[in-house]
């Protein structure tokens, strides 16, 4: 009897000892989780464009590695999230990086890329970009190191949002201007011009990207400027036979998935083989 006295004693301690324990837990993982929330802490706030400007500028000050780039891709988020593995918006979605890591990141010397795209860039901004700095820009094409073979361009899809009028003039316009600003800082480079894809919006496509890409194409092949650019048409890659955009190749109607970027980078290194062999 006195043994089950005490053992029950011993577990009525224990089991008060246990609520104790609990009740200081429960007061305290407030204040425990609180501290592992990124909101409680003073932060600076940092853009994704702005974070990727300076990476980008980082890699430009490096001279001994710009040596060795043969190609330049300038563009917006398009070409930019050829460096982003998993999405940072979309979970479970993946960009190009795999594709660039194969292709575009040195293991074949004569594609060795740096990647120049930001998200949100207008034509506006790249030409901002490119501008010597003594103009007041940032200079990102005047490295005395940087000597590329090739520049590509892909740029104007954002500015057929928020657009000046008519859409497709102005972006005409702008790409004119940023290869003759491009040919300029680096006179010795071809340019592959490359069309603007398809976007899931029907009436955006018809009234802007197609009446571009037709007047790109022409630009690209006429007058004296056809002597240093290659024009690339992604455009129809891009399209079920039905001739819409090709969903598959797209997560969000405007920007390539992984099998997207493989698409694009066939076209792109096909048509470097072929100019080179010319």
């Amino acid at each position: 009897m006195t043994d089950i006295l005490r053992s029950g004693r011993a577990y009525g301690f224990s089991r008060l000892l246990g609520l104790m324990c609990l009740s200081v837990l429960l007061l305290a993982s407030p204040h425990l989780a609180q501290a592992q929330f990124k909101s409680t802490k003073p932060e600076a706030r940092v853009e994704y464009w702005q974070s990727r400007l300076a990476s980008m500028e980082a890699q430009l000050a490096d001279k001994q590695g710009l040596s060795q780039y043969r190609l330049v891709l300038l563009g917006d988020s398009i070409t930019d999230f050829f460096l982003m593995g998993d999405n940072l918006w979309f979970p479970g979605v993946r960009n190009g990086r795999s594709v660039w890591d194969a292709t575009f990141a040195g293991g074949d010397p004569a594609l060795k890329a740096i990647n120049l795209g930001i998200s949100g860039d207008r034509i506006e901004h790249m030409l901002y970009r490119i501008q010597p700095k003594d103009q007041g820009g940032l200079g990102q094409l005047d490295h005395p190191s940087l000597k590329p073979d090739y520049v590509v361009i892909l740029a104007g899809i954002n500015n057929s949002w928020a657009s000046e009028t008519p859409a497709d003039t102005s972006i005409l316009a702008g790409v004119k201007a940023l290869v003759a600003s491009v040919h300029a800082r680096q006179p010795k480079a071809r340019i592959i011009l490359q069309s603007l894809m398809p976007t899931q919006e029907v009436a955006r496509t018809k009234d802007i990207v197609i009446p571009v890409n037709r007047e790109l194409k022409a630009f690209a092949e006429q007058g004296p400027q056809k002597a240093y650019i290659t024009f690339v048409d992604l455009y129809p890659h891009f399209l079920t036979a039905e001739g819409a955009q090709n969903s598959a190749l797209f997560y969000d109607g405007l920007h390539p998935s992984e099998a997207g970027y493989a698409v694009w980078r066939d076209v792109l290194v096909a048509a470097i083989a072929a100019d080179r062999a010319r």
